[in-house]
């Protein structure tokens, strides 16, 4: 049975469900699931990241966490009972995942790779978190780096910033506005200095001083590999190289001769920890410095020297480790790190002193390295912590009985109890003679430390931490060394009670290595411990003496040696020693040691020692007290407990006479721990007052004694010392509060009542001082004694940055507390004016009592309530002056005071702050109000704001609120419309920051103006409205208050990142202006109607709508289900507010139009229904207003359709909203208040016109939105350009947009070098504008000038494009409009300047090379399609060198999800509604307009190829197709052609590529028309080739012209024109024909003139030829003889004709055919020159178009020899022309069809494309025969060259080999013509594809051997 869960609610999968149980619900593992019900191993529930779907699922899949439940039940809410941080950790890498994949998509690699391994140690991290082993520090450092991690990658992959505290998210709801903008400032912080937030801001005055952290290094010896053979002792020590010294004592290891530890109790416990390291000692050059010293033989493997009984200590290697290494190493591990230390050997035992140094430095020939890589195995651990706090946390550690092994000096804090007592003595070289040695000596040094009886001291000497204390001490021994350095530190742990008397005895004994091996003493030298004035040995160098001695001496009675003077300083104080004394000195010899002294109880001042020790000299006391501020800080703070007690103690034994001085001594002590070097005593002074301090009379003597200097203070000149005591004022109070409650504990309350006068006459003396320093106060300056030390986490140069007034005052106050809103290390602006010229006064009392006055409230409520506190402190700040003119620097004091009074603990009571909030707040007012000191005001109130919102979570807070309110909130909106105003001015004002520190200070009025509204109550809003005395004054506020959050929503405030920052800001912004709207509608309404109140209102709301942070469809789900949740959608609030407004207008709507329609218009591109719906009526409303007014709504009209294009232009709107703005057209129906019009069907219709044309403009706006936006083409957005263009120039008449888009869309094509299209662009605008003087306004990059001079420009620049297009034809028109200006105006210069480039470009026109485009069909079909492109077909001038499989290419990169359609059908219905994209893609012909130019017979052909391409509007192709039963032999007879003739809207070129087409027309054409084409077609061009070789030289390249004749006359001969007699001079067919008699007669006569023009060419043929080609020359006049004879017989036989066939009405001239040179008659010459040039011979090129692609292959080739089975082109849908990765394919060509392609590949390829005009210029000119001209000039008529106008006459031959056979005679010609070829017909690209499509104006290549028969 199921039953709901009580337990179990939320759990993570550990194992895949693959849920194919009955309802099971589908797991993978991480997912986290809620469970609802359990039953018998069975959880039902669901996904957290599908929360509808539930379903059941096995218990054990599931790893159960805690939780907490809240509103139990179906709705309940579970949340993981887990840490925040883990929490976090974990939705944020969800959140990551996904981003991350997308960085390897977009090919951010290096991004992606940091990412994955910052995510994998965010889990490794969360990991450790989980495992719940950490320390409360460990845990702390993890936390850390976790937060620095995740901040870090939020920033890098652009999303919000997370603020926090303590390592946790805050919750914006429990805290204060100002505080969420510090925390967020804060978090940005620790982003760039991967810092917590915690580690980076001053903790506030009223906390306990933080000590500094110690570090603590772990050394474990893990093992010694060097096989020395004797015991060995191993010291490790810390050295600094920088100072050249070692800092720490030393650890001892002692290991026998085996390598393992002497004491067996020490196996795996030879560690130590090196305590007290600062982070100063952490940034040393330090090094683990590894002495090895051997006992044992002097010399290692000499067995010889020295008896085995006899040891001694000899040096025998140094290891050394470098800190800087391992420290980041071991600081980021939390456990033990092992490492490997080679030791060194000593080349020179000399050198052994500073072998360490050498090895270091790397002096290599001064030590000898290892054989072996491995010595010392060490392990290193860094801790963290006070050495209790490291016990307590790590007691595995200190169970193995690790080392204490401490600094040689203090650490940076002694505490009370801290009682250290040790003596470090460094054994540092002596100078021995020889002593009548042949060798030197070798030196052992032996330490006693004697009492004064002559005891020696048993445990007081010490080797090194790790082994125990020793009663003697003896160095180890250099090998023949007279003068030994041994700088061997020696640890001295000598008893206090012990020390007075003591002395060292050092005895130094010659070490022989002769068979008994004796030490032999030679001579001792001595020291005692402390002088005779009780001080102790000074912390240097000592030059002991030495003294002679026999070997046998036993030194039994000390007192024989101690009256020797021990040195220099000694033997001058007793110089008169008898020389009769038993020891004598040995001044050749020498001795000296260091000292080093660190203890708490002995000292080394003779002034310290006289004041610990007054009671011996009472008399004294005065001048002891007075000579204390002589004695070093270092000895103070190091006494600082014994010096109190005693201070206490001599005020005890006589108030009246030493009160005074002990009074000043404390004073200097306690100032003395203000300085930066001692502030860190501070918490031992702290410690001090509450557990050791007894003085339980002392506060009378401090009262009297702080009152007697207050009220002298006007009386004294120098102020200096009262100064003093009011920088003591806190500690001074901490003691006089102590005091008294000793006291009161001791006598139980007594004489309570006359402390409380006391204490309120002390405070009447403050008010004084106060008040007398106002009257007098200057400027004040502070000097450099006044700086204080910094914070307890803080380096003393960062506690000041730039200097500034604020930072320098701020200097007086104790670091420990913060200035709000100061961020260290910067300062004000002004820094420079900081100092004035009379700077060198000391701060007036007022100042030091101020700084000072805070912190003793405290105190004073361990003694006092809370009321009587507020009112001593009411009552102390309400004497100051209420002026800001006291000068700056005491402005900053005051309020400096004001800031700390409001961080004390005393203001967090409620009943203190109704007592000195008013006092308070009317210090801010006055600043705030004359701008001054405006960032400790801002500090303040956001401390003020802090404080009220916690308290507010548990009581009442109504009355300070309101205080607030009347106090602060008019000035702080004036405050911020200053700042805002000043925010880019360069000019800084006083009291605030430099200019690139503006935005923090706006920043911080910001959130204190929020955090007041955010507090304020629907009663505070109602209040506040009716406290304005009239209308005026409400008017005025409004203004302000709307101002200001205009500007909030303008500049910005808030980087991006700050989501939940602005998203707050949003939520107190519309709860305020929803509370403003009332008073607006009641006060400024109807009557009293005021616009620029309401405009204000208006335009806050329009930018609050549009905010970016608002717009939640940019967001993730996840975010924007979060943001919904917590607020709600805000735009849709907001636009409800607006709409009532509107609504509450009434008649006044029409003051809003039409300014209002742009914003407006700008919220209903807000993607957001709920909006939209709300704010299109408006509009409705709108024209109904205008309507009513103007009887029309032409103003709204204008300017919604402005506000439309630059809205959308901008990225606004979407596709649903074009629907949205449709749904305006049901407006128009009956309407209640416009029935009464007359205009009403009027103004209905209009309405509806104008809302359906701006929904069209909306289509096209959004089409040109989505291309620019997008990475589109360049075609599209052109498109998208005219489209729009043209829209504005037809459609809605706006010439300020239609110019605007002319402008864009000519950039577009100059960026894309269309600069024909450019030129036409401009052209536009050109036309617009006339020859007039008018003066013109600047627009755009034009500037202002008169018409004429825009127009003239304009004329430049299109001429300019032109000509960079290579148009020259169009520029030409334009050069003489400007000409004819020119002359006009008798600018000669000008004129000149125009004509000749009109020449220029003459000469351009015949003499550079231009190529002719191809022109492209294509149909753009279906619903995916832009809508300027849907469904609709166009034709798109193709780019240079661009072919159709190019094209095709182009298209599909540029829709990459079209299809290719197969067909060139029309698509059907289902086609053009699918959603999806199709294109259909073929080549198509031009159709020349300029026909004249054409037909005439001597204008160049490069002119006319210029006309055939361009300002052509008709576009054809065509479709082969039969009509009725096919003819099996001669398939011409019933082929006919389709001709389907494209018309577009615009000629080509223009000011687009491509054009609409507009209409289709379709003819059908017989086949013999198709026939009288193509052979006509061919005159032309065979016309056009022979005139172009008539005037070369002799044995030139004539190869195009051999191959052209041999194509003609071989298809001839053998099949080519055979095959239209036979279909159409047959007697069958001429007899059913009737009707074609006329065109059969002209397909005759063409075919005629064919012969003639074929005889003219072999004339010229036979003139050129080269000798070696003289045998093909022979062989066309063969073929040309069996052509024309042919030609005869058919003619003969055709034209019998039937009956009635009338022969002289045909026009035949059978004897002209049969006479190959014969002159043409009359008819044929006439109608060689009727035939017009509208069309050209094509060798069945792309333009035509077959149906259906298998008609290709059942065409059969004519049984006759010709070329019919030639490769020939093909169509788009049947070509495999385009490459194999596109998706348009065709089957490939038959066999039949390859030879002649194959044949084709052996010439040359092309290189360049001349156009059908350059053949003029191949050759030599050269003359012909007078009779030869004669013929050409009656021959050669009009000629037009190509069948293909894209193509020059050399490609035609070559590529389309299907029209020139070379089956029969050429074959054996080619291979010596494709040696010559390649210099003539060589085009600038490779040579098309032999299967090319090209276009043509009648026939399609493909079916050329059906159509053309053989014609080549």
């Amino acid at each position: 049975m199921w039953t709901p869960t009580e337990d179990e609610k939320i759990g993570v999968v550990v194992c895949n469900f693959r849920g194919l149980v009955t309802q099971g619900l589908a797991l993978e593992v991480g997912e986290t699931v809620q469970i609802l019900e359990k039953c018998e191993g069975w959880f039902r529930g669901f996904s957290t990241r599908r929360p509808n779907v539930k379903g059941v699922f096995p218990a054990n899949y599931v790893h159960l966490k805690k939780a907490t439940v809240t509103n139990r039940g179906p709705h309940e809410t579970v949340a993981p009972l887990e840490d925040p941080v883990v929490t976090e950790v974990t939705s944020t890498l969800q959140e990551w995942a996904s981003l991350w994949k997308q960085l390897y998509v977009k090919h951010k690699v290096d991004l992606f790779y940091k990412v994955r391994h910052v995510m994998m140690e965010l889990i490794d991290l969360r990991r450790q978190l989980l495992s719940g082993h950490l320390t409360q520090d460990q845990s702390r450092d993890v936390k850390r780096h976790i937060t620095v991690r995740l901040d870090w990658g939020n920033e890098h992959l652009g999303l919000d910033l997370v603020p926090r505290k303590e390592f946790e998210m805050v919750d914006e709801d429990q805290i204060s506005v100002s505080d969420l903008y510090k925390m967020h400032l804060s978090s940005r912080h620790n982003i760039q200095q991967s810092t917590t937030q915690g580690e980076n801001t001053r903790q506030r005055h009223g906390e306990p001083s933080r000590v500094p952290v110690p570090h603590h290094l772990l050394v474990n010896l893990k093992s010694f590999t060097y096989n020395i053979g004797e015991d060995t002792d191993i010291f490790f020590s810390l050295y600094d190289l920088r100072e050249g010294k070692t800092i720490s004592e030393k650890f001892m290891v002692r290991l026998n001769k085996n390598g393992g530890p002497k004491n067996p109790e020490k196996v795996d416990r030879l560690c130590a920890l090196f305590t007290d390291l600062s982070n100063k000692d952490m940034k040393r050059d330090l090094y683990i410095v590894s002495q090895v010293i051997r006992t044992g033989r002097m010399l290692l493997n000499d067995s010889k020297k020295g008896p085995p009984h006899v040891q001694y200590r000899r040096p025998y290697g140094c290891a050394v480790l470098a800190m800087s290494d391992v420290l980041q190493i071991i600081s980021e591990l939390k456990e033990e790190k092992d490492f490997v230390l080679k030791v060194y050997t000593c080349n020179n035992e000399n050198e052994w002193y500073q072998i360490h140094e050498n090895i270091i430095r790397k002096s290599s020939n001064k030590y000898t390295a290892p054989s072996i890589n491995y010595g010392l195995i060490i392990s290193l651990q860094l801790l963290r912590g006070d050495i209790e706090q490291v016990r307590r946390e790590n007691p595995l550690i200190f169970s193995r009985g690790v080392a204490i092994t401490r600094k040689l000096g203090f650490p940076d804090v002694i505490m009370p109890g801290d009682i250290r007592n040790d003596l470090y003595l460094t054994l540092e070289r002596g100078d021995f003679e020889r002593g009548g040695k042949s060798v030197q000596k070798n030196i052992e040094v032996a330490m006693y430390v004697l009492y004064a009886d002559g005891e020696i001291l048993k445990d007081c000497i010490s080797l090194g931490s790790g082994e125990p204390n020793l009663p003697e001490y003896r160095s180890f021994v250099l090998y023949h060394n007279n003068s030994p350095r041994w700088s061997e530190v020696i640890k001295l742990p000598i008893p206090i009670d012990r020390f007075r008397g003591s002395h060292l005895r050092f005895e130094f004994r010659h070490c022989s290595t002769k068979d008994k091996g004796e030490k032999k003493l030679f001579g001792f030298a001595f020291t005692p411990l402390m002088r005779e004035d009780g001080t102790t040995l000074s912390d240097e160098s000592h030059e002991l003496y030495v003294y002679k001695c026999d070997e046998n001496t036993t030194f039994s009675n000390h007192a024989l040696y101690l009256g020797l003077p021990c040195c220099k300083d000694d033997f001058n104080s007793c110089p008169n020693i008898p020389s009769s004394l038993i020891f004598q000195r040995s001044t050749k010899e020498t001795f000296w040691i260091c000292t080093q002294l660190s203890s708490t109880k002995l000292t080394q001042n003779v002034d310290l020692l006289a004041l610990l020790k007054w009671k011996a000299h009472p008399d004294r006391v005065m001048d002891i007290l007075g000579r204390l501020r002589h004695v070093s800080g270092e000895e103070i703070v190091k006494f600082l407990q014994d010096i109190l007690d005693t201070l206490f103690s001599i005020l005890d034994d006589n108030t009246d006479k030493f009160g005074p001085l002990v009074f000043q001594s404390l004073v200097f002590i306690i100032n003395l721990l203000r300085d930066s070097k001692y502030y860190h005593f501070r918490p031992v002074m702290d410690t001090y007052i509450q557990k050791h301090f007894a003085g339980a009379l002392a506060y009378k003597e401090l009262i009297r004694c702080l009152k007697w200097y207050m009220d002298r203070s006007a009386e004294v000149v120098r102020q200096d010392h009262i100064q003093e005591a009011m920088r003591a004022l806190e500690y001074l109070f901490k003691f006089i509060v102590q005091s008294r409650i000793l006291y009161s504990r001791a006598t139980c309350g007594m004489e309570e009542e006359q402390f409380r006068t006391s204490i309120q006459e002390l405070f009447q003396s403050i008010r004084f001082v106060l008040s007398l320093d106002s009257r007098n106060s200057e400027t004040l300056i502070f000097t450099q004694g006044s700086q204080p030390c910094p914070g307890p986490n803080q380096a003393p140069a960062t506690i000041i940055g730039p200097a500034g007034p604020l930072a320098l005052v701020y200097a007086l106050g104790q670091a420990q507390f913060p200035v709000p809103g100061l961020v260290p290390g910067t300062g004000l602006t002004n820094c420079s004016q900081a100092l004035s010229s009379n700077a060198l006064r000391p701060p007036p009392l007022s100042a030091a009592l101020l700084n000072s006055f805070p912190a003793i409230f405290d105190e004073l409520l361990q003694m006092f309530t809370v009321q009587e506190v507020a009112e001593f402190v009411r009552g102390t700040l309400g004497s100051m002056p209420s002026t800001v003119h006291i000068g700056q620097s005491m402005d900053v004091v005051k309020l400096q005071s004001i800031a700390r009074t409001v961080d004390s603990r005393l203001f967090s009571f409620p009943e203190s702050r109704r007592i000195l909030l008013p006092v308070v707040l009317h210090h801010i007012h006055l600043h705030l109000r004359q701008q001054k000191e405006l960032l400790i005001c801002s500090g303040i109130l956001s401390s003020v704001f802090s404080i009220i919102k916690t308290s507010s979570l548990d009581m009442s807070v109504q009355e300070e609120i309101e205080m607030m309110v009347e106090s602060l909130l008019e000035v702080l909106l004036q405050t911020l419309l200053s700042i805002m105003s000043k925010s880019q001015s360069q000019e800084a004002v006083r009291g605030q920051r430099c200019p690139q520190c503006t935005a923090e200070i706006t920043g911080e009025y910001v959130s204190c103006l929020l955090s007041l509204l955010r507090q304020m109550t629907d009663i505070h809003f109602q209040r506040l409205m009716e406290n304005f005395q009239s209308k005026d004054e409400l008017k005025e506020f409004l203004l302000k208050i709307l101002c200001v959050f205009r500007n909030l929503m303008k500049l910005s405030i808030f980087p991006r990142d700050w989501n939940i920052m602005r998203l707050l800001t949003s939520n107190i912004l519309l709860t305020t202006a929803q509370q403003l709207a009332p008073a607006l509608h009641k006060n400024f309404a109807e009557t009293d109607f005021d616009f620029k109140v309401w405009n204000s209102y208006f335009s806050l709301a329009v930018l609050y709508i549009n905010q970016p942070s608002l717009q939640l469809e940019n967001l993730s789900l996840a975010k924007r289900k979060k943001i919904l949740d917590k607020y709600g959608d805000m735009r849709v609030m907001m636009t409800y507010e607006l709409f009532n407004l509107w609504q509450n207008l009434g008649e006044n709507k029409i003051h809003f139009i039409p300014g209002m329609i742009g914003p407006f218009l700008g919220v209903t591109l807000v993607p957001q229904l709920e909006v939209r719906n709300i704010m299109i009526p408006i509009f409705h409303d709108m024209m109904d207003w205008e309507q009513r007014k103007n009887g029309n709504f032409k103003q709204v009209e204008a300017e919604l359709i402005d506000k439309l294009d630059s809205l959308v232009s901008e990225g606004k709107g979407d596709e649903n909203y074009r629907e949205l703005f449709g749904l305006l057209t049901q407006l128009f129906g009956p309407y209640p208040s416009l029935l009464e019009k007359i205009e009403q069907e009027t103004w209905r219709e209009t309405g509806i016109s104008f809302v359906t044309s701006v929904t069209r403009l909306m289509e096209r706006l959004l089409d040109y939105r989505d291309c620019m936006k997008g990475d589109e083409t360049e075609n599209k957005k052109i498109g998208c350009t005219v489209n729009l263009l043209n829209f504005y120039k037809s459609e809605i008449n706006k010439e300020e947009m239609y110019i605007r888009y002319i402008h864009k869309l000519c950039d577009m094509h100059l960026q894309a070098e269309n600069y024909t299209e450019a030129a036409f662009t401009l052209l536009l605008y050109w036309e617009l504008l006339h020859w007039d003087e008018r003066p013109v306004k600047e627009f755009l990059h034009h500037p202002a000038q008169t018409e004429w001079h825009r127009k003239e420009g304009l004329c430049r620049k299109v001429i300019h494009y032109f000509n960079k297009g290579k148009c020259w034809e169009f520029g030409i028109p334009l050069c003489r409009e400007l000409a004819f200006q020119y002359e006009s105006l008798y600018d000669y210069q000008s004129l000149s300047w125009i004509r000749k480039m009109e020449a220029a470009y003459y000469d351009n026109i015949m003499e550079q090379q231009r190529l002719e485009p191809e022109f492209f069909r294509v149909g753009f079909y279906g619903r995916k399609f832009p809508f300027f492109l849907r469904n609709k077909e166009f034709v798109c001038r193709g780019h240079d060198y661009e072919r159709l499989e190019a094209f095709q290419q182009r298209m599909l990169g540029e829709f990459p999800q079209a299809i290719a359609m197969q067909h060139p059908n029309q698509p059907d219905e289902a086609i053009l509604q699918c959603d999806a994209q199709y294109l259909q893609i073929y080549a198509v012909t031009p159709v020349p307009e300029s026909v004249t130019v054409l037909q005439m017979d001597r204008v160049p052909d490069r002119i006319k190829s210029f006309y055939r391409v361009n300002n052509v509007r008709h576009f054809r192709y065509d479709r082969p197709f039969h009509k009725g039963p096919k003819d099996r032999d001669n398939e011409f007879k019933s082929l006919w052609i389709e001709r389907t003739t494209l018309i577009l809207t615009h000629p080509l070129p223009g000011i687009s590529r491509w054009f609409e087409v507009d209409k289709r027309e379709l003819v059908e054409v017989s086949p013999l028309e198709n026939a009288i084409s193509v052979v006509e077609n061919k005159n032309l061009e065979l016309r056009t080739l022979i005139s172009q070789y008539q005037h070369k030289q002799p044995h030139g390249n004539i190869n195009l012209l051999s191959m052209t004749l041999n194509g003609v006359i071989d298809a001839a001969v053998n099949g080519g024109i055979a095959r239209y007699q036979e279909a159409f001079f047959d007697k069958d067919y001429i007899t059913s024909h009737p009707e074609d008699t006329e065109k059969i007669t002209q397909l005759k006569d063409l075919m005629q003139e064919q012969v003639h023009i074929l005889g003219v060419g072999l004339a010229i043929h036979e003139k050129l030829v080269h000798p070696e080609m003289r045998p093909l020359h022979k062989k066309l006049i063969d073929q040309f003889q069996m052509m024309r004879s042919s030609l005869c017989h058919c003619f003969y036989v055709a034209f019998q004709g039937p009956p009635g066939f009338d022969k002289s009405s045909s026009g035949v001239n059978t004897r002209g055919i049969l006479a190959a040179h014969s002159p043409m008659s009359p008819e044929s010459f006439k109608l060689m020159h009727r035939h017009s040039e509208t069309g050209n011979l094509l060798i069945l090129a792309d333009g035509m178009v077959v149906e259906h692609p298998e008609d290709f292959y059942r065409m059969q080739a004519s049984p006759s020899s010709s070329s019919l089975s030639s490769t020939h082109s093909a169509p788009p849908q049947m070509i495999n022309s385009t490459p194999s990765t596109m998706r348009v394919g065709s089957p490939s060509l038959p066999d039949k069809y390859r030879h002649n392609r194959e044949m084709l590949m052996l010439l040359p390829p092309h290189r360049e494309r001349p156009s059908s005009a350059m053949y003029s210029n191949v050759a030599e000119n050269g003359q012909l025969p007078n009779f030869q001209r004669a013929l050409f000039q009656q021959v050669i008529g009009p000629c037009k060259p190509c069948s293909d106008p894209n193509l020059s006459v050399a490609e035609k031959v070559l590529t389309t080999p299907s029209s020139w056979s070379l089956d029969s005679g050429t074959r054996e010609a080619l291979p010596f013509l494709s040696s010559h070829v390649g210099s003539v017909m060589a085009p600038p690209v490779p040579p098309r594809n032999i299967l090319r499509v090209s276009p043509a104006p009648y026939t399609c290549l493909a079916h050329q051997s059906s159509v053309h028969p053989g014609w080549q």
